[in-house]
């Protein structure tokens, strides 16, 4: 057998089919065709809520997986805040004291200061610089106003303690002081 009888043999004509014949419907059956093509399209339209309720799980959860990575250091850094706040006066306060005994005191604190710092910098800790800035309300907290024409009302004239953020999430307001101007006497 060679290739063209091969090609003869597959070339077989469609069976030939009966024509359909419509039979008619009864109303009953009719209206179960109505109520069944109903509840297809109810079916049908809850898949698509439910796939798409899903999808948006998943994008959520897993922006939410994402998020807890980054901040899952953000209570231990919060907890080391005041310790980092009594580094800086313990600081502060070995400066004050201008004695030889306290210089080597003072060295030693400024290293585990620096040390802390760089830690909690390497964890993504960012200071909040607030001295010299415009008030903003989402990263700084006014404890008082002052009364000065030194500087331009609604600026931070003395920054009480430091703020911090934490990847761009505010952990700690700076608590400020803020200028305003002098008034009438």
């Amino acid at each position: 057998m060679n290739k063209k009888d091969l090609h003869i043999e597959n070339d077989i004509a469609p069976a030939e089919t009966e024509p359909v014949v419509a039979v008619p419907l009864t109303p009953e059956q009719i209206e179960e065709l109505k109520l069944r093509a109903a509840k297809a399209d109810e079916n049908w339209e809850r898949l698509l809520r439910t796939t798409a309720d899903f999808d948006n799980f998943k994008k959520r959860a897993s922006r939410e997986r994402a998020e807890a990575v980054q901040f899952a250091n953000a209570a231990l850094i919060q907890k080391l805040l005041p310790v980092l706040d009594n580094f800086e006066m313990a600081l502060t306060a070995a400066q004050s004291a201008k004695d030889e005994k306290t210089a080597s005191l003072q060295a030693g604190i400024n290293m585990v200061q620096s040390q802390l710092k760089n830690i909690m910098a390497e964890a993504g800790l960012e200071e909040i610089d607030a001295m010299g800035k415009a008030f903003d309300a989402a990263v700084h907290e006014a404890i008082s106003q002052q009364e000065t024409a030194a500087v331009p009302e609604g600026q931070v004239v003395q920054q009480v303690r430091k703020g911090y953020k934490l990847r761009e999430r505010l952990l700690r307001p700076a608590t400020v002081i803020v200028a305003k101007k002098p008034g009438a006497k």
